[in-house]
C-alpha cells in the first residue's frame, strides 16, 4: 500500500529538491534567455567578457604550478574575507536594512495595495517620493509597447505622475507597484550576478504568476497571494544584492592594490576569483525566509498581511496547517522550482509527483496553471 506524504511532515526529498532549485539559480552555470522588460540587458556582453577572462586565465594559471599556488592562496583569501563580511552584516538585520536603502515608504505601497478599498489619492504622494518608482512607471506608460489607453497625439509624453496613475489605474498598480520593487532590489549593474539575477527573476515571476492564478481559481485575494509570492524573494534579493556589493568592492580594492605594485601573478589571480556563490548560496538558505519578515518588522509592519505570510512560511509548518493564503504561496513556489527544474532536466518524474503530493495539489488546479503563459505578465 502507498504511504501518502501529503501537507504532513516535509520529507527530505521535498527539502532535497527545492534546494537543489536554489542551487541552479546561485550557483548553476546555465545561462537564460532575456525575459520581456529585463533590467541589465546591456550587462550581458561585459558579464560573457568577463567569464571568458576569467576562464582563459585558470587555463594559463592551471598550467604552472608556481602561479596555481599563488591563485589558490589569493582566491581563498579574497573568497574568506568577503565571506566574513557578508556573514558580519546578515549577523544583524538592521544593518542589512540599512545596507539595502529600502525605506518604509516601499513597503507602505506594497501594504496599501492590499486594501480592497484604496484610493489612488493616498500612493501617488508615496510614489512620487521614489525617484526610481516614478520613473519606471512613467516610462512604462510613455512606451511604445503600452497598449494602455494614451493622449490620442502618441507623440505627447505624458510626464505628470497623476495622470500616469490615472491612465493606469488601481488594478494594474496592484501588479505593477510589487513587480518593480523586486525588480529593483535585485543585483543591478553587476556582471559578476547578470545570470544569476536572471534566473531569480524568471524564478519569481513563474511564482507570481502561479499565486496569482491559484487565488483566482479558489475565490481568493489574487493580490496578496501575488505579493507574498515576490516577496518570498525578497531577502534573497536582498542578500545577493548585498553580497555582490561587498565582492565588488573588495574584489576591485584588491585589484588595485596588486596594481600598484606591480603583482602580475597576484592579480591575475584576484581576477580569476569567481563570486562566492556557493558561499552565498548557504547564507540565503539559512537567513532568506526569516529575513523576509524581519525586514518588515524592522520597518513597523508586523500587522500587515504580507508579513504575517511571510512568517508562516518561513515557521516550516506542516503543509496542512498553513492559512489558505499561505498555501497558496507554498503551492505557487513549489509550481514554479518544478517547472524551472524541468527545464533544465534536474528533476525526473518521480520527485514531480513527490512535490504536488506534499503540497497537495489537484487536477484541476495542475490543469489551470498548465494553461498559463509563465515567460510573461500581462502589465497593462
Amino acid at each position: 500500500m502507498a504511504i501518502s506524504i501529503a501537507g504532513g511532515v516535509r520529507p527530505g526529498k521535498v527539502i532535497e529538491i527545492e534546494r537543489r532549485l536554489y542551487k541552479q539559480l546561485i550557483v548553476g552555470k546555465h545561462k537564460v534567455n532575456v525575459m520581456p522588460d529585463e533590467i541589465s540587458e546591456d550587462l550581458e556582453e561585459n558579464a560573457n567578457k568577463l567569464d571568458i577572462e576569467r576562464q582563459a586565465l585558470k587555463l594559463r594559471i592551471d598550467k604552472q604550478a608556481k602561479e596555481k599556488q599563488v591563485y589558490l592562496e589569493v582566491s581563498a583569501l579574497l573568497t574568506h574575507t568577503v565571506n566574513n563580511a557578508i556573514e558580519h552584516q546578515l549577523a544583524n538585520p538592521q544593518m542589512i536594512l540599512e545596507a539595502s536603502a529600502i525605506g518604509e515608504g516601499q513597503i507602505l505601497l506594497l501594504d496599501l495595495l492590499l486594501d480592497p478599498d484604496l484610493n489612488i489619492n493616498r500612493l501617488r504622494p508615496i510614489i512620487e517620493s521614489i525617484s526610481w518608482l516614478s520613473r519606471d512607471l512613467i516610462n512604462l506608460i510613455n512606451s511604445p509597447a503600452s497598449g494602455h489607453r494614451r493622449p490620442k497625439n502618441s507623440d505627447v509624453q505624458v510626464t505628470d505622475i497623476k495622470l500616469v496613475l490615472n491612465y493606469i489605474g488601481i488594478e494594474n498598480l496592484r501588479l505593477l507597484i510589487p513587480y518593480f520593487c523586486l525588480r529593483h532590489w535585485l543585483p543591478t549593474g553587476n556582471a559578476n550576478l547578470l545570470w544569476i539575477t536572471r534566473k531569480l527573476w524568471r524564478y519569481s515571476m513563474v511564482s507570481a504568476i502561479a499565486a496569482q492564478t491559484l487565488a483566482e481559481l479558489h475565490n481568493k485575494e489574487p493580490s496578496l497571494a501575488y505579493c507574498c509570492a515576490l516577496m518570498y524573494q525578497f531577502a534573497t534579493s536582498i542578500i545577493l544584492s548585498q553580497s555582490g556589493h561587498i565582492f565588488d568592492k573588495t574584489w576591485g580594492t584588491w585589484l588595485r592594490e596588486a596594481s600598484l605594485s606591480r603583482e602580475k601573478q597576484v592579480y591575475d589571480a584576484i581576477m580569476a576569483t569567481d563570486f562566492p556563490a556557493e558561499a552565498v548560496l548557504e547564507q540565503v538558505l539559512q537567513h532568506s525566509h526569516s529575513l523576509n519578515w524581519q525586514l518588515l518588522s524592522l520597518l513597523q509592519f508586523d500587522d500587515s498581511a504580507m508579513t504575517q505570510v511571510l512568517k508562516e512560511l518561513d515557521h516550516d509548518y506542516h503543509f496542512t496547517e498553513l492559512s489558505v493564503d499561505a498555501a497558496i504561496v507554498a503551492k505557487a513556489s513549489c509550481y514554479a522550482k518544478v517547472l524551472l527544474l524541468e527545464e533544465q532536466q534536474q528533476i525526473d518524474p518521480q520527485e514531480k509527483r513527490i512535490m504536488f503530493d506534499y503540497y497537495q495539489f489537484s487536477a484541476q488546479e495542475l490543469i489551470r496553471l498548465k494553461g498559463k503563459n509563465f515567460r510573461k505578465l500581462n502589465l497593462l
